[in-house]
């Protein structure tokens, strides 16, 4: 009875009017924005940061939590339609989704994917509603070698699990840490990379970091990319996909809940890499494998499933240990931050309004997703014909005016600026954003912690070892680290044990 109080309380809040309706706005938000190819929910969510000052904190967190599993359906539906994935987390959706709309199937897809989004989320809900508080009970246990050994494996994972090279995954990472140590030394006053400039004296701001990378820098990259792509839509009709399509495609939806869930948890993993790999996994597991690509329904189930899930449990490192497990929860840490709230295992004590609130939003918000979801596709296949030369003014003049109000200072407009050519220059040549932000919010607390760590052991690195989580961890650390040197050495020996065994073969035969 203890646990479920504030569970219930949580959905009093969440009932309120205004949260409601902050509900319901950032759900349509994140549809919208799924829609648009490219610019996605961590791009809208720096451009709307500076809004969130005069809202209550509860308020602003449901509304942007919405925007962010919002855009994960918003996004199959131009998939589908279009061949175009408005997210990146739909990508893999494209691959039969648009295949099952030329055989005019477009409404069973959508069908699937709104079943399928519901039911994921939903299992996340659920999830993160029952192992939050116990994560956030265990997390109570962290002292700063635990944090500091925490915040060493998530800019790892970042760098490593990241879609793209592994090499710039890892030199975008090196760069967000060295951001990091921009300022003033917090233990020794020392001023640090500031060029004798009185503004970088407090170190970078995240939301100029975030808007300049993701907001401007998308719309920069999507000016040049969006021209290429005027399809006619497909037509949707029988939405309700068939008693056959549901059986087929339920074992997709199952799995893809519990995969998309735990992938979702790890940092650096996230909806993305939760729809690939449960896209992989049913084409492995099927007896005709030659199906997918071709409009197989549980192509379209899988993925659907899988970044649903994970858009929810992403939230559980987040809210519980104050690490984000993805580009868009380190926005929302921002967020949190702007709002007074530090994110972490003292959440759930402290401000109980907040993370149950927040929480049982998403039980609302899933709702209301399931219900809108197909009555509006034909609104948002209409957006698509604004085009961006108008679009992209308008999203960039926004960005701009929520620069400024942040501090009412231009020099909050200048990062703003350079961080969006930075983050146009970035996705031009393939580096991804992401492992800069994640790791730029998390050299903060690795660099912090660290430093109180080696003050309490008296500067004894293997005191780390002497503690069982951070020991744990950095065990964790280091195989990560060294498994791709494993593989690639397995590789080779493999390849030339084949190598031999074929040279003694040929021998062999010419003997």
């Amino acid at each position: 009875m203890d646990f479920l109080q504030p569970v219930l309380d949580g959905f009093g809040v969440v009932l309120a009017p205004t949260n409601l309706l902050y509900c319901l706005l950032g759900v349509v938000i994140g549809m919208l924005i799924g829609v648009l190819p490219g610019l996605g929910p961590a791009a809208t969510i720096a451009i709307l940061l500076p809004l969130t000052y005069g809202i209550d904190p509860v308020t602003a967190i449901i509304m942007l939590a919405g925007i962010f599993y919002g855009a994960q359906y918003g996004g199959t539906i131009t998939s589908v339609l279009l061949r175009l994935p408005g997210e990146a987390s739909s990508v893999v959706t494209v691959f039969d989704g648009y295949q099952l709309a030329k055989q005019g199937k477009a409404g069973t897809a959508l069908g699937i994917a709104a079943i399928g989004s519901f039911v994921g989320g939903t299992i996340g809900i659920v999830g993160l509603t029952f192992l939050a508080p116990i994560v956030a009970g265990f997390a109570l246990d962290f002292g700063p070698p635990e944090y500091a050994a925490l915040a060493l494996l998530g800019i790892l994972l970042v760098a490593t699990i990241s879609n793209g090279s592994k090499t710039k995954a890892l030199i975008a990472a090196a760069l967000g840490l060295l951001l990091a140590t921009v300022g003033r030394d917090v233990f020794t006053g020392a001023e640090r990379f500031t060029f004798g400039n009185l503004d970088l004296a407090d170190g970078i701001d995240f939301v100029p970091v975030a808007m300049g990378l993701f907001g401007l820098g998308e719309i920069l990259y999507n000016l040049e990319e969006r021209h290429r792509a005027a399809k006619a839509p497909a037509k949707v009709a029988n939405v309700w996909p068939s008693r056959a399509d549901l059986k087929q495609s339920s074992g997709a939806i199952g799995r893809g809940s519990v995969l998309g869930f735990f992938l979702g948890i790890l940092p650096g993993g996230g909806a993305t890499i939760s729809s690939l790999a449960a896209y992989a996994l049913e084409k492995k597991r099927s007896k005709n494998p030659e199906r997918f690509g071709k409009g197989a329904v549980e192509g379209v189930a899988a993925p659907e499933t899988a970044n649903n899930a994970a858009a929810t449990s992403s939230f559980i490192p987040l809210l519980t240990l104050g690490i984000p497990a993805n580009a868009t929860m380190a926005l929302m840490f921002g967020a949190l931050l702007i709002q007074g709230v530090t994110p972490g295992p003292q959440l759930v004590d402290q401000h109980p309004d907040l993370f149950w609130g927040v929480v049982n939003s998403m039980y609302i918000g899933n709702i209301l997703l399931l219900i809108m979801s197909i009555p509006l596709v034909g609104i948002f296949v209409k957006i698509l014909r604004v085009r961006a030369a108008i679009l992209a003014p308008v999203t960039a003049l926004i960005t701009m005016l929520g620069a400024y109000t942040i501090n009412n200072s231009m020099f909050d407009v200048v990062l703003v600026v350079a961080f969006g050519i930075i983050g146009y220059l970035m996705k031009k040549f393939g580096f991804e954003p992401g492992p800069l932000v994640l790791a730029f919010v998390l050299g903060s607390l690795l660099e912090a912690n660290l430093r109180r760590s080696l003050l309490v052991l008296n500067g004894d690195l293997g005191g780390f070892f002497g503690r069982p989580i951070s020991a744990t961890l950095l065990v964790i650390f280091v195989f990560v680290a060294v498994w791709p040197m494993i593989q690639s050495l397995l590789a080779k020996r493999k390849a030339n044990h084949a190598l031999v065994t074929s040279t003694s073969q040929k021998a062999k035969e010419t003997v």
